[in-house]
């Protein structure tokens, strides 16, 4: 499966910044301006903010809508083939529509406050008794509006989580053989009910089932592929460690045969002058075992 990278990037980031900015805004920027000791600037302090955040809020949005298009665009064959998937990108698809529509409702109903001036309010979301009844009615709508957005593209990311899920090998095939069976039931359904069409039902079928199974390979192929690689570097110094630990060890090897050899090589002059010592004590001695005997003799022949 190839990668998309940047498709990826821009959705993500582009998003956290959507759900991050309007979070912020509905607890920072509409809570600090009720802090604002005039009633009458109050209102201006959260347009203010509201306004510095809006070109950037705008460039979040497109970058995740860019990012969102080219990664349907990229699994568009699985959108169609694996069970789950399609159904997923129709709940981000209502969830995203949802977010960017209450976002600009909301943009409306804040420069419908601005137009207004300085009007006396409790807060950005917040009128009181003196505050204009238009005025009033948009605030009560942005303050339902500041929550209902980070919700709405809290549902975008939730969404996203689970699709990243569906993309796993084992989800793929799974989803793919849901789908298959549920093609192949359909089709022998259709076949007898109509006899004459059982021909034309089973070649669709295999070619269904051999289309659906055509990415599953891939993809299972690009795995092992991508396993063997990366086992190449393990295999490559495991074999390096074996010739480094023989290396090392032959030095020592080495010395020890070489050590045996001087052993051996030092005991040889000893061995011999002690077989020498041994000759001279048998041949110093022979006359005085003779002597012994010729005694021995004599005393037996006196008897």
């Amino acid at each position: 499966m190839a990668r998309n990278t940047l498709a990826r990037t821009l959705h993500d980031v582009g998003l956290a910044a959507w759900f991050g900015g309007t979070l912020m805004g509905a607890v920072g920027v509409n809570g600090a301006a009720a802090d604002v000791d005039d009633p009458r600037q109050r209102a201006r302090v959260a347009n203010a903010g509201w306004a510095r955040w809006t070109p950037v809020n705008l460039a979040a949005i497109g970058a995740h809508l860019t990012g969102g298009a080219l990664l349907l665009k990229a699994n568009r064959t699985r959108v169609h083939r694996q069970q789950g998937v399609r159904s997923a990108a129709t709940v981000k698809t209502v969830f995203t529509a949802a977010a960017l529509g209450a976002t600009a409702y909301s943009r409306v109903l804040g420069q419908r406050i601005q137009h207004a001036g300085d009007v006396p309010v409790d807060g950005g979301t917040s009128p009181n008794a003196a505050t204009p009844p238009d005025v009033a009615s948009a605030q009560r709508q942005l303050a339902c509006l500041q929550w209902g957005i980070p919700i709405l593209t809290g549902g975008i990311i939730v969404t996203s989580a689970l699709q990243g899920e569906q993309q796993r090998p084992a989800e793929v095939l799974r989803g793919s053989a849901r789908q298959l069976a549920r093609t192949v039931s359909s089709s022998m359904g259709a076949a007898l009910n109509d006899p004459h069409a059982t021909y034309g039902t089973a070649k669709s079928t295999a070619r269904e089932l051999v289309r659906g199974a055509q990415p599953t390979y891939k993809s299972a192929k690009k795995t092992v592929r991508r396993l063997a690689k990366d086992a190449q570097p393990t295999y490559q110094a495991a074999v390096d460690t074996a010739r480094g630990l023989a290396k090392d060890a032959q030095p020592t090897y080495q010395a020890a045969v070489d050590t045996a050899r001087g052993l051996a090589k030092d005991a040889r002059p000893a061995a011999k002058a002690a077989r020498d010592t041994a000759r001279d004590v048998v041949g110093s001695a022979q006359p005085t075992v003779q002597a012994a005997k010729g005694r021995a003799r004599g005393l037996v022949k006196s008897r």
